[in-house]
C-alpha cells in the first residue's frame, strides 16, 4: 500500500482527479447556467389601498446622515484639489469588479428578508403627483438634446437659487477643462418620439474616444394624473437575460432587448457574476446580501437614489418606494457635484475603458451613457473623466454601471457603439440583465 501512494499512478490518479474538480467548480462559478427557483422572491414592492407605491425619500436621507455615509458626501473643493494632483491609477485591466467604499458595517441580521409567495410582475402607479413636468421652459416641446441644465423649478431635484445653479454652472466647466476636451456633439445619430417621452441619441467626441449619449425627457402631457396615468412601465425598465433571474444565465443586450420591445436599452449591473449586492427588480426583491457596494435606486416616481448597502437593508430601500436597484458603481455625481476621485477605478480596471453610465438631469429628464474603448480609435474613459462628462452634461445624480466589454447601446434595432472586450474583436459580450426603455403603438421613429 505504501508502494502504490508513492507511485506513479496515485499521483496521476490524484492529479486528474484535482483537475477535473477544478474544471467543474469553474464551469459551475463561470459557465453552467442555473435558474434561482425555490425561494427567489423574498419581497415585493408594497401596494397601497390606491393600488400605488408610495415613495418615501426620507429613508435615503436619513442614511446619508450616518457616520457611515457622512464621510462622503458633499466633498470639498479642497479633495477634488488632492484628486487633480494625484496620479492615474495604472492597474490591471477588470472592469467587471463592483465597487466598495470603506464604510461601517450595517449590523448582522439587519439584511434579511421574509419570503412571499409568488412574483409580482405588475407594473406598479406611481404614487405621487408628477404633473409638475412641462414640456419646457417657453412652453414648448422638448428637443431632447443632451446638456440642458436643471432649471431650478420649484419641487424639481434641482430647486435653488439662480446663483447656485450659476455656481454649479461654472464649477462643472472649470472641472471639465482638467481632463475632458475636444467635446463636440454634432451628429445626432436618431429620434424617438411616443406619447410620454422623446429621446435623442447623439455621439461626442473626447479625450479621442467616442461617447453615445441618449438623452431622454418625458412628455409635458405624460404626467397629468388622471384615468390613464402613465405607469413605471413608461419610464425606466429594466429586464434579467431569458426573463429569468440566475447564475450565469446570460444573453447579448440587444437579444433582450429584442425580448422586450425595447427601443432604447444599455446593459446593466451584471448581477449574476457577482454573489452578493441587492437586487431589486421591477418591485421585487431577489437578493437582500450585502456587498458593500454603492447601489442606485430607481424609485416609483422616477427619482433617482445612491446609497451604500452599509447604511441600508434591501428591505428598507423596497419599502421606501425602490422599483429597481442596481448595484455595480460608484455614484458619479450627487447633488450637482462629482463623487469620484481620480484615483478610483472599479475593482483592478485599467484607467480608460469602455463605459457605461445613467443620469438624471431633472425629474423626467434622463441620460444613457455609452463609451467606447480599448481600440484605435477610442481610448476609454477613466472614472474621474466619465463623472466629469456625465457632470457637464447638467446630471444632478449619475451611476457607472458594469463596463469593459460588457459596455452595449442599443438603440431602436441597432447596437451603436463599438463593445469589446480586448480591442481585437468588436462583438458584445453576454450579460445578465438590461437597463431599457419600452417602444409605444403610436411611436414615431427615425434612425441616421
Amino acid at each position: 500500500m505504501k508502494d502504490f501512494f508513492s507511485s506513479w499512478k496515485y499521483r496521476l490518479t490524484s492529479f486528474l482527479a484535482l483537475t477535473a474538480f477544478t474544471g467543474y467548480a469553474l464551469l459551475d462559478t463561470f459557465v453552467i447556467p442555473r435558474s434561482y427557483t425555490e425561494g427567489t422572491v423574498q419581497q415585493s414592492v408594497a401596494l397601497n389601498t390606491e393600488g400605488t407605491v408610495e415613495v418615501d425619500k426620507s429613508v435615503f436621507e436619513t442614511a446619508k446622515g450616518t457616520g457611515a455615509n457622512a464621510e462622503n458626501l458633499g466633498k470639498s473643493e479642497e479633495d477634488a484639489s488632492e484628486a487633480e494632483s494625484g496620479s492615474e491609477s495604472d492597474t490591471e485591466n477588470a472592469s467587471e469588479g463592483h465597487f466598495k467604499k470603506d464604510r461601517p458595517e450595517r449590523p448582522e441580521g439587519s439584511s434579511e428578508g421574509e419570503s412571499t409567495e409568488g412574483e409580482s410582475k405588475k407594473r406598479m402607479k406611481t404614487g405621487e403627483d408628477l404633473s409638475g413636468f412641462p414640456p419646457s421652459e417657453n412652453g414648448e416641446r422638448p428637443s431632447g438634446m443632451p446638456g440642458k441644465k436643471p432649471s431650478g423649478k420649484p419641487g424639481s431635484k434641482s430647486s435653488g437659487t439662480s446663483e447656485n445653479n450659476e455656481s454649479s454652472t461654472s464649477k462643472a466647466e472649470e472641472t471639465v477643462s482638467t481632463t475632458i476636451d475636444t467635446v463636440s456633439s454634432d451628429e445626432v445619430i436618431g429620434t424617438y418620439t411616443d406619447s410620454v417621452k422623446t429621446i435623442t441619441l447623439s455621439e461626442y467626441r473626447a479625450n479621442d474616444t467616442s461617447i453615445y449619449v441618449a438623452d431622454i425627457q418625458l412628455l409635458g402631457d405624460a404626467t397629468e394624473l388622471d384615468e390613464s396615468a402613465f405607469s413605471t412601465a413608461d419610464l425606466i425598465q429594466t429586464a434579467f437575460a431569458d426573463d429569468t433571474y440566475g447564475k450565469n444565465v446570460k444573453e447579448a443586450t440587444s437579444v433582450t432587448a429584442e425580448e422586450n420591445d425595447a427601443i432604447l436599452a444599455i446593459n446593466g449591473d451584471f448581477y449574476g457574476a457577482q454573489n452578493d449586492g441587492y437586487v431589486i427588480r421591477n418591485g421585487v426583491l431577489y437578493r437582500s446580501t450585502s456587498g458593500g457596494n454603492e447601489d442606485l435606486a430607481i424609485l416609483a416616481d422616477g427619482s433617482f437614489e445612491i446609497f451604500s448597502e452599509n447604511d441600508l437593508s434591501a428591505e428598507e430601500v423596497l419599502a421606501a418606494g425602490a422599483v429597481d436597484v442596481l448595484s455595480f458603481g460608484p455614484g458619479l455625481v450627487e447633488n450637482s457635484e462629482i463623487a469620484v476621485t481620480k484615483d478610483e477605478e472599479v475593482g483592478k480596471a485599467m484607467a480608460s475603458n469602455p463605459r457605461t453610465a445613467i443620469g438624471i438631469l431633472e425629474d423626467g429628464h434622463y441620460v444613457f451613457v455609452v463609451t467606447d474603448g480599448r481600440t484605435d480609435e477610442s481610448e476609454g474613459l477613466t472614472l474621474y473623466q466619465l463623472a466629469e462628462f456625465m457632470q457637464s452634461l447638467g446630471c444632478t445624480s449619475a451611476y457607472n454601471l458594469d463596463g469593459g466589454g460588457s459596455s452595449t447601446l442599443y438603440f431602436n434595432g441597432e447596437i451603436i457603439n463599438k463593445p469589446t472586450t480586448g480591442g481585437n474583436n468588436i462583438k458584445e459580450r453576454s450579460v445578465s440583465d438590461i437597463v431599457y426603455l419600452g417602444k409605444a403603438e403610436d411611436s414615431a421613429t427615425e434612425s441616421t
